[in-house]
Formats: structure tokens, sequence, C-alpha cells
């Protein structure tokens, strides 16, 4: 194994505050790439955090992620649930076309039947299906299906709530 030095951009993401980072972000517009490539990327601990600062720094629909909207997609499955998390907070800011959208409904279809993993993962996966079923009123039928108990027994209380809150939502 060999030793790498950290980036710049790496070390801030393990030493700074979450403001201090989004500002520095935002006045160093390289870091931005080096962030969007360190958030799809499986180079812990780092990734994760890198996935956490994205969406603060990014605009609504912001054009610079475009371009790795697919590849966030792809990798999406295979990251660690907090990286997964941040990722999909990602992508519920972004406008996808139609086919992504059924991929990211069927990956977050698939996090949310994994009732041992966390909460907070959980939530913005079924976030997430809500939202492409605003469009597709098809999938709320298949949204219903899996809020039975055996899906909502090991979540915490505060996201059972925000889970039948976003289910007063759906046709």
């Amino acid at each position: 194994m060999t030793d790498r030095i950290e980036t710049n951009l790496e070390y801030r993401l393990n030493n700074s505050y979450k403001g201090d980072l989004i500002s520095h972000v935002n006045t160093h517009q390289d870091d931005f790439l080096e962030l969007v490539k360190l958030a799809i990327s499986d180079k812990q601990p780092y990734s994760w955090r890198a996935a956490w600062l994205l969406w603060g720094c990014m605009d609504k629909n912001d054009k610079r992620i475009y371009r790795y909207i697919k590849e966030i997609i792809d990798v999406l499955p295979e990251r660690q649930d907090n990286q997964q998390r941040e990722l999909l907070i990602v992508l519920q800011r972004m406008e996808l076309d139609a086919d992504n959208k059924g991929q990211v409904f069927d990956i977050c279809s698939k996090i949310w039947r994994k009732v041992t993993k966390n909460s907070s993962l959980r939530f913005h996966a079924f976030k997430t299906m809500i939202a492409i079923s605003k469009e597709y009123p098809d999938l709320s039928n298949e949204i219903k299906s899996l809020t039975d108990d055996y899906h909502m027994v090991n979540l915490t209380d505060n996201v059972k709530k925000a889970i039948f809150k976003l289910m007063t939502n759906i046709n």
C-alpha cells in the first residue's frame, strides 16, 4: 500500500465546518469538480462527506452536475448508507429524465425494502419515490404497499411521522 497525500479539499472535508467548506468551494470553482468526483467515488472517509457538502454547494438543477447524473445513479447501489443518503439528496435537487427516474425509483425501492438500513437513508429513498410518483401516479399503489408494518417497524418515530405525512401527498 502506498502512502497518499491528502488533497487540499480532502483535508478541508475532515477539518472544517460546513459553512466554511461551502464558502471555499463557491470561491474555488476547481474544487467543485474535485468535490463532485470525490462524492461519486468510494474513497472513504472523504466520499460521503463530499456528497454531504455537494448538495450544500449546488443550485437546484445545477448545470455542473447534469453530466454526472448517470454516474451518480450507477454507483448509488454500491455506496455505503451515509453516502447513498447524501447522493439521494443531490439527485432530489436535480431534474431527472424519465429513464433516470425509473432507475432511481427502482434503487430507492430496493433501499426502502432493506429494513435493517439506516432510517435516514430509508426516509430519503422513500421521499424520492414519492417525488417520482407525483409524475407517475401509477407508482402510488406500489408505494402504498410498502408502508405495511414490516417496512415500518425499524424506523424511528420521527421518520414514521414524516413517512405518514408524505403519504398524504400521494394519490
